[in-house]
């Protein structure tokens, strides 16, 4: 794999994850527009390793304080806000891994990489974003989550199993229609993304991990690496936003995109 096409890669992963764009999707048509060979798992799992890190850095309060209630929590203790935090996003991530492995087992994830597809999941979820955020209520903040929500949200996030759907787009909208303030949805959605990437990376990582060499290490080391400058600009630059401007601007470069795979798949 050149360094261009690396790197390509890594910055459209690393800006596209947690965007509510589907960085699955991006991925999926590069190969598909560009003629580029596919990456291979060994390197979908460096990039995911990359914004993996840049989620942690950006949100580390809230991860430190989960990771400290998750040892309350192996203990049987759900008496302190991390404890439950904790609970909250294991309870949140078991609907998609479990959906994953059927997908994964039953060979379906593979059915759904086409143009088409994600020419659809693209637009119409991009639409269902509007409409969520625009009617979506504002009385509520991330620290009134509930167990209630997460599952909720979790079940949600069993749609971005299909390219182009986008995990963080659908989990915030999820979170909107529950009332949570942007910024706020935005936030759960993304503290939903760690377990979720640690669990779609374990089990990439042992797919691959008996033919790794030492190029290919390099080469996902590089990969990494700019993942993780590319999510964490993309995500900084998101949470400011949201401060002012509503997931519009999303929507539309997801419709302008769903419309034109649509057209190229079906011409």
């Amino acid at each position: 794999m050149t360094l261009f096409n690396l790197l390509l890669v890594a910055i459209i992963q690393g800006l596209t994850e947690f965007l509510p764009i589907s960085s699955s999707g991006h991925l999926i048509l590069l190969p598909a527009l560009t003629g580029m060979a596919d990456q291979g798992q060994a390197i979908d799992v460096a990039v995911h390793v990359g914004t993996l890190g840049a989620v942690i850095l950006y949100f580390w309060r809230d991860v430190s304080t989960g990771l400290v209630g998750l040892g309350r929590l192996v203990r049987g203790k759900v008496d302190t806000p991390g404890a439950f935090l904790a609970l909250c996003l294991i309870v949140a991530t078991i609907p998609v891994i479990l959906a994953g492995l059927v997908l994964k087992l039953t060979g379906l994830d593979e059915t759904m990489r086409s143009a088409a597809v994600i020419g659809w999941t693209m637009l119409l979820f991009g639409l269902f974003l509007y409409w969520t955020d625009q009617r979506g209520a504002t009385d509520r903040v991330a620290e009134q989550w509930t167990l209630k929500h997460a599952l909720v949200m979790g079940l949600w996030q069993m749609v971005a199993l299909i390219p182009g759907t986008s995990r963080s787009g659908i989990t915030v909208s999820a979170a909107r229609l529950l009332g949570y303030e942007r910024q706020d949805a935005a936030r759960l959605s993304m503290l939903m993304s760690i377990p979720t990437i640690l669990a779609s990376g374990i089990l990439l990582g042992a797919e691959v991990a008996g033919s790794a060499d030492a190029q290919l290490a390099k080469d996902a080391a590089i990969g990494a690496a700019f993942a993780f400058v590319a999510a964490l600009l993309a995500l900084t630059l998101m949470m400011r936003l949201l401060r002012s401007v509503s997931f519009t601007p999303y929507v539309i470069y997801r419709v302008i995109l769903g419309v034109g795979l649509l057209v190229w798949a079906y011409s």
